[in-house]
């Protein structure tokens, strides 16, 4: 559904991506995880179209995206800070988003009601503690259905309760055949979530392989355990 092909990134003298191919389909949730400055930012920016690369392409359903902008009304994006006018409401803040997404008749607001958001609609954005603007954000990527979802630290700051609901229903999602990138440093909270781990480094695609092959691999049952198994015996 999402292929990278030969995607190279500079920003100056730095190499963000060097020469990164990646194929991404339906059905999966892939872990997108490496240390900082390994360019997993930049590798989500190409995809959304936020970055142009050097070199190479990406395509979304056969299709260069460099070409076709419409392709990101399909994608659900939950950053890891959610910046939003202040003076808004949340409810404001949804009817907002709403409008400028008009087009989109289906909308699925399972989390809104699941974080209970109705019940703090009329709350500013201003007033929110970094949890529930957490909240906010997670049910807008939701919201209007998408094929894919780039979810980045979507549980950070969550409470255990949230954070449950998050993942479950983040397993439904994928149960439906969405395609859901998740990038997180809290490598526990993808254990029972992620399906296929993509690994990046200095720019490059380490590898990119299902939990199960990497659990073999390792000997690890743990994803934590077994990207520290692997970094240890520099398998890498």
């Amino acid at each position: 559904m999402i292929i990278a092909s030969n995607v190279t990134k500079k920003f100056g003298k730095l190499i963000a991506l060097n020469n990164v191919s990646v194929t991404c389909t339906r059905g999966q949730a892939i872990a997108l995880i490496g240390p900082n400055g390994s360019g997993k930012t930049t590798l989500i920016k190409t995809i959304l179209g936020m970055v142009i690369p050097n070199s190479g392409f990406i395509t979304f359903d056969q299709h260069n995206i460099q070409r076709d902008w419409s392709y990101r009304d399909r994608i659900g994006y939950m950053p890891q800070i959610g910046r939003y006018p202040e003076n808004m409401t949340i409810a404001q803040v949804f009817s907002m988003m709403k409008d400028i997404r008009s087009g989109h008749r289906k909308l699925d607001e399972e989390l809104i009601e699941a974080f209970q958001i109705p019940g703090i609609q009329d709350k500013r954005m201003r007033t929110l503690s970094g949890g529930t603007r957490q909240k906010v954000s997670a049910a807008l990527a939701f919201l209007f259905c998408p094929d894919v979802l780039i979810l980045d630290e979507p549980t950070a700051g969550l409470d255990p309760v949230a954070s449950e609901i998050l993942k479950e229903k983040i397993q439904s999602e994928r149960r439906n055949g969405k395609l859901i990138l998740i990038t997180s440093h809290i490598l526990s909270e993808l254990d029972d979530v992620v399906s296929e781990i993509i690994y990046m480094q200095d720019g490059q695609l380490r590898f990119h392989k299902s939990l199960t092959q990497l659990q073999q691999d390792t000997g690890q049952q743990k994803l934590a355990q077994a990207i520290a198994h692997i970094m240890k015996s520099n398998a890498l």
